[in-house]
């Protein structure tokens, strides 16, 4: 997701949430995404992980940005939706795990534990190495928005 902010432009990203998260800053944010469930369309996908990610449903148009693969090999193919949202508000799904590790006791944790807009320069510090091509993409894509790109 982004938003023009005055004459700057802004993209909102997530941080992952769960104890080995938690101190990381740099180089630890993400988009919101997720797994493509068997069969699934990529785009109802996006919309479903970000809801999951933040509790909050897109309604606009999707514009796809490509795809990009991780360091750890995963496939991201990535959308990009003009909005703006309360990252005060955000409200996201959970997961378990067993912490602290071998104790025999599992501890939910938010899947996201906080989202910020960024303007360009500072998202590309914050993001993951691997998604930081897609701030370049979404920057051409808004410079040149008939430009297709595919997956």
């Amino acid at each position: 997701m982004y938003r023009r902010a005055g004459a700057n432009l802004e993209v909102l990203l997530v941080h992952p949430g769960g104890p080995y998260w938690q101190k990381k800053d740099d180089g630890a944010w993400s988009i919101p995404k997720g797994e493509l469930d068997e069969g699934e369309d990529a785009e109802d996908a996006a919309r479903r992980e970000f809801a999951e990610e933040t509790g909050v449903t897109i309604s606009g148009t999707l514009d796809l940005l490509g795809e990009i693969r991780q360091r750890g090999g995963k496939r991201v193919i990535a959308f990009a939706v003009e909005g703006d949202i309360d990252v005060q508000a955000i409200s996201s799904n959970t997961f378990e795990i067993e912490w602290p590790p071998k104790s025999g006791r599992m501890q939910s944790f938010p899947e996201v534990d906080r989202a910020e807009w960024f303007d360009l320069q500072s998202a590309h510090a914050k993001l993951l190495e691997g998604q930081r091509p897609l701030l370049v993409r979404l920057a051409e894509f808004l410079d040149n928005p008939r430009t297709s790109r595919a997956p």
